[in-house]
């Protein structure tokens, strides 16, 4: 490889890219993708330097096609898809647990996904290991860009402690969002114990205010996230079962390290294939207004 490296370099002088280094990751490159049908058309969707980031840091060939797709479709930097790979955006989206497919619309509920992750990366915090919802939420606040960056895609800030009124009584959201893709309100409601399925409850009180007080006519219904310190992924499942709102419970973690017991939920091949394909199916159809 060194001699064919400088075999080059003499061929096309001034013209960078053929390091012997280079040039053993391109027939890497070549050697991993050539024969995967579903990543060869992406080959020209990113550019080298990012390719060669998800070659080196990503083993699994779903989770190639998952970070091409998302750089591609969501313009993420070398460096914000670092922090994606590393933050493990890829199992953090298929394990979210949601109610979306019994209770959004075929035209949205594919880009609401990508809307909910299963848990949240909050390392940026500093916070001690013990501490309030309140001490949560004003950290929150006060790194809002860290905060909408680890969300996803398309959020915007809307207000904390958002008030609403019913009969004289005055409520508080803990944080309102909005989604510019989903053009939806996003009621998060903060508990730093674990979930328990009386929080359903209450955040299906602030959706039903929000869509007949707040929402605009030519937005889609609110949706709601519940973000707790722990779950158990079976009581949150039988929680949204019945509910008719649209709801995710996820939690939240201020360190980088995956809980373990995540690779032994991961779904299978197909079903892994039949979720990006749902994910970016949005490349083909727009949202659309209720």
């Amino acid at each position: 490889m060194p001699k064919l490296s400088k075999e080059l370099q003499n061929e096309f002088p001034g013209i960078g890219g053929f390091s012997a280094g280079n040039l053993w990751l391109m027939s890497q490159f070549y050697t991993e993708y050539q024969s995967v049908e579903f990543l060869v058309p992406l080959v020209r969707e990113i550019s080298w330097s990012k390719h060669i980031t998800i070659l080196k840091k990503c083993k699994n060939n779903q989770e190639r096609q998952f970070y091409i797709l998302s750089t591609k479709k969501f313009g993420w930097t070398k460096n914000v898809l670092i922090h994606q790979i590393e933050n493990k955006t890829f199992e953090r989206y298929l394990l979210n647990q949601t109610n979306f497919e019994e209770t959004l619309s075929e035209k949205i509920k594919n880009q609401a996904y990508l809307a909910v992750k299963d848990e949240y990366t909050f390392d940026f915090l500093n916070l001690a290991d013990e501490h309030s919802e309140s001490e949560l939420e004003q950290a929150l606040i006060k790194n809002i860009r860290g905060f909408l960056l680890e969300l996803g895609q398309f959020y915007t800030f809307v207000g904390n402690q958002y008030k609403v009124t019913v009969s004289d009584k005055e409520y508080f959201i803990d944080l309102l969002l909005y989604h510019r893709q989903l053009q939806c309100l996003i009621a998060i409601e903060l508990k730093i114990g674990d979930f328990l399925p009386e929080y359903k409850g209450k955040i299906a009180f602030y959706l039903s205010i929000l869509n007949d007080r707040v929402k605009l006519p030519h937005e889609n219904e609110a949706i709601g996230i519940i973000i707790c310190k722990s779950k158990d992924r079976t009581i949150v499942e039988y929680s949204l079962k019945r509910s008719t709102m649209p709801i995710g419970v996820s939690t939240y973690n201020t360190s980088t390290i995956l809980p373990k017991e995540y690779q032994n939920l991961l779904p299978s091949s197909a079903e892994i294939s039949d979720k990006i394909n749902q994910y970016f199916e949005v490349t083909k159809t727009p949202v659309e207004h209720s």
